[in-house]
């Protein structure tokens, strides 16, 4: 059928509202599963110290005759570590105008802006600190950056035959080699070096690749739930080795892609010299200027009590 001559539709008119949602829609991921595991400790400078300790190896042979004349053991020192605080920021700039207009789906600009880059600064701090990277003392003209957590796991580590493991203190970055698909003998044998060396670790820490690599194992023999629940179980969500040690696995969307973390988060801490914060920068014109950083470092209490399977295949 026609539209009769002469009728005003909604093409024709001048005066229509737009119509446009109140609601902005955004699933970029939030969550920070490690930041959100460790807990969170006080920096007092840019070189964040700590002291490691370790009791002497235990032997068979200490036996000694009565009466004898005590040999004196010699004490050793303990060990002082550090890393570098980083500072990260995230700043915007609004138009005075901007701010003023009426906008939908928030009543500020410029507080709208600022609440996205909490939330960015935040995912950046949880990707630093779970990266291959060295510390940097930093100068005048350089930044300052904190050794991540794959620069500090050494000792309890399955790696590539061509890999070259880091010096275990954040001085240095773990040396990629060729990538191996994850395999359950890989985890075994992390797990197995931190229970040797006293560690407990309880949480795993890896992206969604890897954490699909799970199910794989042969431990996984159940797969699907009762019938009448109409459930398809396909996933591992705690993963008990042989010698007892229980991993919640925690899939972590800014983890390195080729890694697997098991962390006690006991003996990690999250160091803050200056806690998320923000503040308006000199207005230099008809716009709103603010920065938004935080300066912080990871505590590593001990690199011993955590495990990890490097090397891995990303696809």
């Amino acid at each position: 059928m026609a539209q009769i001559s002469g009728t005003y539709s909604s093409y024709d008119a001048a005066g229509n509202r737009e119509d446009l949602s109140d609601i902005i829609y955004d699933i970029s991921p939030t969550d920070t599963p490690f930041l959100s595991a460790i807990g969170k400790t006080k920096a007092t400078s840019t070189k964040h110290e700590w002291q490691t300790d370790a009791l002497a190896a235990a032997v068979s042979t200490n036996a000694v005759i009565e009466g004898d004349e005590a040999t004196i053991d010699s004490s050793v020192a303990t060990t002082r570590v550090f890393n570098y605080t980083q500072i990260s920021d995230k700043t915007a700039i609004v138009t005075g105008t901007q701010d003023a207009v009426n906008s939908a789906g928030r009543r500020s600009e410029m507080a709208y802006q600022m609440e996205k880059r909490m939330k960015e600064l935040k995912r950046d701090v949880e990707k630093t600190l779970l990266e291959n990277n060295a510390e940097v003392a930093g100068n005048d003209t350089t930044a300052r950056e904190v050794s991540g957590l794959q620069a500090w796991v050494k000792t309890s580590t399955n790696i590539a035959s061509d890999a070259t493991a880091s010096a275990g203190n954040g001085t240095d970055a773990h040396a990629d080699g060729t990538a191996r698909a994850l395999t359950e003998s890989f985890v075994e044998d992390a797990l197995a070096s931190a229970w040797s060396e006293g560690g407990n670790p309880s949480l795993g820490i890896l992206n969604a690749f890897q954490k699909r690599k799970f199910v794989t194992f042969s431990g996984n023999s159940t797969r699907i739930d009762k019938g009448e629940d109409k459930k398809l179980v396909n996933t591992v969500d705690v993963y008990i080795d042989p010698l007892g040690s229980e991993i919640s696995l925690m899939p972590d969307r800014f983890a390195p892609t080729d890694v697997v973390f098991f962390v006690d988060p006991e003996f990690a801490k999250y160091a803050v010299l200056r806690d998320f914060q923000s503040h308006d920068l000199s207005k230099t014109g008809d716009a709103g200027k603010k920065q938004l950083l935080v300066e912080y470092t990871l505590q590593v209490g001990q690199e011993k009590a955590h495990a990890g399977v490097y090397d891995l295949t990303t696809s």
